[in-house]
């Protein structure tokens, strides 16, 4: 697993450290720190320039953004269990 510094993130998407500093306070995003340098693991990379997109083209604050995020969350939860359960049926109508 790769890390990314948050510092060359910020410079990249022109976000504010403090930004990403608040989505990690919402539990949004998971960054690490690793001789004192604060870095953002390629695993969270996708969902965070989300959510920058989401602040930058929508100004949507890290409250909306973790408002959205949950609701997302919530309906791939729902879609999971939708497959689930049409999996059980196809099998007890023999389809």
């Amino acid at each position: 697993m790769g890390l990314i510094a948050v510092s060359e993130f910020c410079t990249y998407h022109q976000v504010e450290y403090t930004f990403i500093r608040s989505l990690s306070e919402a539990g949004l995003v998971e960054i690490q720190v690793v001789e004192q340098e604060t870095y953002i693991p390629e695993t969270e990379l996708q969902k965070l320039e989300r959510m920058v997109r989401l602040h930058n083209e929508l100004e949507i604050n890290v409250a909306g953004i973790e408002a959205i995020t949950h609701l997302l969350q919530r309906m791939e939860d729902i879609q999971e269990e939708i497959r689930t359960l049409r999996n059980r049926l196809n099998r007890y109508e023999g389809n």
